[in-house]
């Protein structure tokens, strides 16, 4: 089984790439499915109906989320009638929407978590536990299980990553918008990587114009973030697991820009 996975979907910058590219990579790879987190894809806070419909008619079959999954109101009107899209499962109880979803591949099934970290970011219930919780019920219908924990914290995606090595067949790390070279198969054969990257402007600072975050550091002072123009990238991961044991036997970081041209 092999999973196709888009790092963070900043503005329409980023949706624009997974327009050009996503059938591409798809063409490419053959994925039997196709993830993206879109939790940054309305203009870099929050998923909108319109674009909710975009990504999917764009060739993603699941969308996770993060914590800015609240940001535009009118995802209250359609969360629970968005079945391809997941919120962070560790959501207080009695949150719009779910935490995880089954695809269905050529006679099996895969389970795709979204989880979210609380180190640096809002106090939620403990994304730990709850994995647990999840996977214990999963389990009894696949061995196929892809996780997405959007988090800040390095360590804390690590400790997920080990925390579920033999229990899940992927840990992908999201939210920090910087692809890192960590991509490994751990010892009980889980597939980790810290961060996937994100997909957006090339020459911003994490999606957001530049001389906004850099004057942010200088004088401490309010400045109103916007979605950087210019050149773009498309971060994404494939990874490979057994049909017969639910491990991963490989993963591979994909990044497209203007200094790595994709090849069809």
């Amino acid at each position: 089984m092999r999973v196709l996975f888009v790092g963070d979907i900043v503005g329409s910058p980023g949706r624009e790439m997974v327009i050009r590219y996503l059938p591409k990579l798809k063409a490419k790879y053959n994925p039997h499915v196709t993830i993206v987190n879109g939790e940054n894809a309305a203009h870099g806070k929050g998923m909108t109906e319109k674009i909710y419909h975009q990504l999917l008619e764009s060739g993603a079959q699941v969308i996770t989320m993060g914590n800015h999954t609240w940001d535009k109101k009118d995802i209250f009107e359609f969360m629970d009638h968005a079945k391809q899209m997941i919120r962070p499962a560790n959501f207080p109880e009695g949150t719009p929407g779910k935490g995880f979803i089954y695809v269905s591949v050529e006679g099996k099934e895969l389970a795709v978590i979204n989880l979210q970290g609380r180190t640096f970011l809002p106090s939620i219930d403990c994304p730990f536990r709850k994995a647990e919780e999840i996977i214990k019920e999963v389990k009894k219908r696949t061995p196929f299980i892809f996780v997405d924990f959007h988090a800040e914290a390095t360590s804390e995606k690590q400790a997920m990553g080990w925390y579920l090595d033999g229990k899940v067949s992927a840990v992908v790390g999201t939210h920090t918008h910087v692809q890192t070279a960590d991509e490994r198969l751990l010892e009980k054969g889980t597939a980790y990587i810290t961060d996937v990257g994100m997909t957006g402007p090339f020459d911003g600072i994490l999606g957001v114009d530049r001389e906004a975050v850099i004057k942010k550091f200088l004088t401490s002072l309010p400045v109103r973030f916007e979605i950087a123009e210019g050149r773009t990238q498309l971060n994404a991961v494939i990874i490979d697991i057994n049909e017969q044991n639910g491990k991963a036997s490989s993963i591979k970081r994909i990044m497209i820009n203007d200094d790595n041209v994709f090849f069809e």
